[in-house]
C-alpha cells in the first residue's frame, strides 16, 4: 500500500471528526483533505477534492449517509466509501451495500480495525465488521432479501425520504424548498404523498416514523 491517499471525513459530531482526523494525520499513508457535517456537504467536498476514500456516517442532518452514497456513486464511482455507524440491523447493512458502499465499520471498532478496513477498501476489496458480516450472511441464507414483502418504507423515493428527514428535523416547507431548490408547492405535494403512503396524519407522526427508521436521532 502506497499513498498518501486523499480522505474526506463526513460526520456531524465535531469531536468524532476531530478524533478521526487526528488518527489519520498520524499515518503517512493518508491525507485528510476535507471534512463534512452532512450528506450534501460530503457531495460538495467530493466534487471539490475528488478523494480516494470517504469515511461516511449514516445519521446526519439535511441529507443522510445512505442517500448521499447513492448520489456519490453516480457522480464519483472511483471514490471508495466506508460507512462508520452505530447501526447494526440487517436493514441498514444491506441497504448501504446495495447503495454502493465498499465497507461497513461499526463505531465501536478499534483503531487497528479501521486501518485494516481502509487498507482493504483502497486495495479494491470489501470490508465488513465481524458482527456485520454475520448478519449479512444470515440474511442471505434465510432468503430475507428476496422473500421479504415490500413495506411502505420501500415505496418511498429518495426525494421523499430526504423531505421526510428534513420535516422531522423541524424545517418548514419554505426552508425545505429553498434547501432543495424546489417550490413550496412541490414540498407540500411530497408531504401529502408521504402521509398517504405511510398512513400518517400529522407532523408528529411523520417525525416519530423518521426516528424509528433512523433518519434522525432524537
Amino acid at each position: 500500500m502506497m499513498g498518501p491517499y486523499r480522505v474526506i471525513i463526513a460526520e456531524d459530531h465535531t469531536i468524532l471528526r476531530e478524533g478521526l482526523r487526528a488518527l489519520l494525520s498520524a499515518d503517512p499513508r493518508f491525507e485528510v483533505v476535507a471534512e463534512a457535517e452532512d450528506g450534501r456537504a460530503a457531495i460538495e467536498s467530493c466534487r471539490d477534492h475528488l478523494p480516494d476514500l470517504l469515511l461516511m456516517d449514516l445519521s446526519m442532518p439535511r441529507m443522510n449517509g445512505l442517500e448521499a452514497i447513492k448520489e456519490l456513486k453516480k457522480l464519483y464511482p472511483a471514490t471508495k466509501i466506508i460507512v462508520l455507524t452505530v447501526h447494526k440491523t440487517e436493514e441498514y447493512i444491506l441497504a448501504t451495500l446495495q447503495a454502493g458502499a465498499n465497507g461497513y465499520v461499526l463505531k465501536d471498532a478499534t483503531h487497528s480495525e479501521l486501518m485494516m478496513a481502509m487498507e482493504y477498501v483502497i486495495a479494491g476489496k470489501r470490508y465488513l465488521s465481524p458482527g456485520v458480516s454475520e448478519k449479512v450472511i444470515e440474511g442471505y441464507l434465510e432468503g430475507k432479501r428476496t422473500l421479504k414483502s415490500k413495506t411502505a418504507w420501500d415505496t418511498l423515493t429518495s426525494r421523499e425520504r430526504e423531505i421526510l428527514k428534513l420535516i422531522a428535523e423541524g424545517y418548514r416547507n419554505k426552508e425545505i424548498a429553498d434547501d432543495l431548490c424546489i417550490s413550496s408547492k412541490t414540498v407540500e405535494k411530497h408531504r401529502a404523498n408521504l402521509m398517504k403512503k405511510l398512513d400518517l396524519h400529522n407532523i408528529a407522526e411523520l417525525t416519530s416514523y423518521a426516528v424509528e427508521k433512523g433518519l434522525v436521532i432524537k
